[in-house]
């Protein structure tokens, strides 16, 4: 591997070394070429074959010697060129000029073998390529489409973002899915000098849905060939990236190649790791054409500026439509005809070293592109099979990307220290916000957690929802953590609607939640589960945020506000579409109350209607919701009135209610100030009753608690009492905000806050 040449200790270290190399390898010279004292000729002119003196042994003797002068001369000559390139920078240092500069390894820039290309990289000049501006902004492109595809992008994006010394824009050409979800990720993400472009990839398909295409990546895998005419005109050059890619080094470094085209090279791209091109995989194997192996498409450099000039547009497409009149379709995608085009005009192709691109395909030689892990720069997981490809070092490579699958995303909001970021507007607002706390104040803590910014990432799985013909539909809404997700199969079974749910996980639990969901038939069952991961961040479990988030993104007109540790009755999801229809919940302000009961008993023959409910209750086997410890929380659902009811009835508010209720989707969102343990959902039905909303109760409905070990914010309620004085405080300071927001009455909250 080359390193970088600079700093003062390593100009010292070639001074000395251009010093006392050539006098300590002469002297060792002069000295070898003596025999009993006597001189031995180097010169084959001065050889004596005849001399008695003269062996064979003396003959090799000579020769090697004359191999490693040559050798020493060459490596001094390397030496004095670094030692003079060192110096001519040297002065930039004594000036105050701290902008970094890398050495970056020579491609081939022609059609090498594999091997060549390796040796050629490794074998570069140190500080040959120009500089890469410390602030200068590095362009990426890179298209995404999907669920899956988002995620993908994430973990690029964080192997991108754990080296990265520079401001970077990425341009992401993505479908509706993409950009909804990606949006609010680098929204939340908040990572400075880091811009992000989205471009509307369904504009796109008309561009190139005449090319028919059987690889797995369908019509976004063609898109790539229209970049000329997607990104901005003023745009000069951008590095194309698959989302199966995985950086192990700076992307600077590939930056900076650029630099060395020449002349009419306008695409860099790595050499074909596979005998693809070379049509003999298999009998009748019949590939695009190709220049000898061809070139993969995972990482390409593009001279936007220069492509346009020379009618990229028109280039590919009659190359395309010439070749699909005997091919028919593109097996591999764009890069079928990349190829195509290349293997017409060879020359505007740079050849980059292969370790910017290791290919991790069937069939690959992925393992000649590097004698050391060391050497490695790019990864890409180009084989359908991806994690589980063969490879002789695939476990290195493995454990490389689960090193960012699950690495910390919030680590990489780090400052680019002398680059001027552009101003955020939601990053200075929030600023205000805590700028404006005080510190000292015990209750610090609290307040700064409602103006914390939570990274998310919506529908983490595939998700697809029918809107219902009737307009009834009701999303079941809850949020979970790590410890209860062994409630989702059970809460699946009971309701067969939409789902939408908000996981509070780190990074490396997301993907532990990921194999848990993919290892389950149910869960896999089930695509109108919508789940939106909020990532850990602070001290408290950010409960109301979590509501927030899951109630923003149903895709239905009615929700039901539930709490993961319920389990519905059966057919409770159709009960509540008809007395959404009977009760006119579309044209009324109504919460309709979901009674709810627990039970204590870990396995439970769960109730199939009322009778055997009640039957439950009267045996002990049953309880109403939290009789023993609070019953103010749900006294006024009035359980005596409700085992007789038949028809809806109404209940009035009182203080420290807390119902499951089903909503209108427009109905106000959960107070963020409540985080943890107390008073997040009583604030949220207080605001419901300020608002005029009429709490209804549903006679055949209800939901039953399962048992469950103590959450960490229900003990450090009960045993820090700062907690609970903080946890007052924030209850009034409400009860305050809703007098000053509702007027005179929104007094009564008060005052039944002080007689309770």
């Amino acid at each position: 591997m080359l390193g970088i040449c600079r700093g003062r200790r390593k100009f010292l270290a070639a001074s000395l070394t251009v010093l006392f190399v050539p006098a300590i390898t002469w002297i060792y010279l002069f000295a070898g070429s003596f025999e009993d004292g006597k001189p031995v000729s180097l010169s084959p002119l001065e050889s004596q074959p005849h001399s008695p003196r003269y062996t064979a042994s003396s003959q090799r003797e000579r020769e090697s010697l004359e191999v490693r002068m040559r050798e020493v001369e060459e490596e001094n000559r390397v030496l004095r060129k670094q030692l003079s390139l060192a110096q001519s920078r040297s002065p930039a240092h004594h000036h105050g000029n701290h902008s970094k500069t890398y050495s970056m390894e020579e491609g081939t820039g022609d059609s090498e073998s594999l091997r060549a290309g390796i040796v050629a990289g490794n074998s570069s000049e140190c500080g040959q390529q120009p500089a890469v501006e410390k602030c200068e902004t590095i362009h990426v492109a890179i298209v995404c489409a999907g669920y899956n595809a988002s995620r993908d992008v994430v973990t690029l994006v964080k192997s991108v973002l754990f080296h990265r010394r520079n401001p970077l824009h990425f341009h992401l050409i993505a479908d509706a899915i993409a950009k909804q979800i990606l949006a609010t990720l680098f929204q939340t993400w908040m990572v400075p000098a880091v811009r992000i472009d989205f471009y509307d990839a369904d504009e796109l398909k008309s561009e190139v849905s005449w090319i028919p295409n059987k690889h797995y990546s369908g019509i976004y895998g063609l898109m790539k060939l229209v970049l000329t005419k997607t990104l901005p005109s003023n745009l000069e050059r951008v590095i194309v990236l698959d989302t199966d890619i995985t950086f192990a080094t700076d992307i600077a470094e590939l930056w900076a190649v650029f630099h060395k085209f020449k002349g009419q090279q306008v695409l860099g791209l790595v050499e074909n790791q596979s005998d693809w091109y070379l049509g003999n995989l298999w009998k009748n194997h019949r590939p695009w054409p190709a220049l000898g192996r061809g070139y993969n498409t995972g990482v390409i450099l593009l001279l936007l500026d220069k492509l346009r000039k020379m009618k990229w547009e028109q280039m590919w497409r009659l190359t395309a439509e010439r070749e699909l009149m005997s091919m028919l379709s593109t097996s591999l995608a764009d890069q079928d005809i990349f190829n195509a085009v290349i293997k017409q005009n060879p020359f505007l192709v740079y050849q980059l070293p292969c370790f910017w691109n290791v290919q991790l395909s069937d069939h690959t030689r992925s393992e000649q592109c590097y004698r050391d892990v060391s050497d490695l720069k790019v990864i890409h997981w180009n084989s359908p099979k991806k994690l589980r490809v063969k490879n002789k070092h695939v476990e290195f490579f493995r454990n490389l990307y689960l090193t960012f699958l699950e690495y910390d995303g919030n680590l990489l909001r780090r400052e680019l220290f002398g680059c001027p970021s552009e101003a955020d507007i939601n990053s200075e607002n929030l600023q205000k916000q805590l700028s404006e706390l005080d510190e000292d104040d015990l209750c610090y803590e609290f307040r700064r957690e409602r103006f914390t910014v939570h990274r998310t990432h919506l529908y983490f799985l595939h998700y697809e929802y029918e809107p219902a013909s009737d307009n009834t539909d009701v999303t079941l809404v809850a949020q979970l953590s790590m410890d209860r997700l062994q409630m989702l199969e059970a809460i699946c079974k009971h309701w067969e609607g939409p789902i939408s749910l908000a996981l509070y996980l780190s990074d490396a639990e997301a993907q532990q939640f990921l194999r848990y969901a993919q290892g389950s038939e149910v869960l896999m069952s089930r695509h109108n589960v919508g789940y939106h991961i909020v990532y850990k961040e602070g001290q408290f479990y950010p409960v109301n945020l979590l509501r927030n988030v899951a109630m923003k993104h149903i895709s239905t007109p009615y929700m039901f506000l539930s709490d993961i540790d319920f389990l519905p009755m059966y057919g409770l999801y159709e009960y509540l579409r008809k007395s959404v229809i009977q009760l006119d919940l579309a044209n009324t302000k109504k919460a309709l109350i979901v009674p709810a009961f627990e039970t204590l008993r870990y396995r439970l023959s769960f109730p199939k209607s009322k009778a055997e409910l009640l039957s439950m209750l009267d045996m002990g086997t049953l309880f109403t919701f939290r009789y023993h410890v609070w019953t103010k929380g749900h006294a006024p659902t009035n359980f005596a009135k409700w085992r007789t009811a038949t028809t809806p009835y109404r209940v009035e508010w009182e203080a420290d209610f807390e119902p499951y209720v089903v909503v209108r989707k427009d109905c106000p969102e959960y107070d963020r100030r409540f985080v943890g343990f107390g008073w997040n959902k009583v604030a949220h039905i207080m605001e419901l009753d300020a608002q005029e909303y009429e709490f209804t109760v549903l006679p055949n409905a209800y939901m039953i608690h399962m048992p469950h070990a103590p959450s960490f914010d229900i003990t450090k309620f009960r045993s820090n009492k700062q907690y609970r004085i903080c946890l007052k405080t924030l209850k009034e300071e409400f009860q305050q905000d809703m007098s000053r927001h509702y007027g005179f009455a929104a007094l009564k909250y008060l005052t039944a806050e002080n007689n309770s």
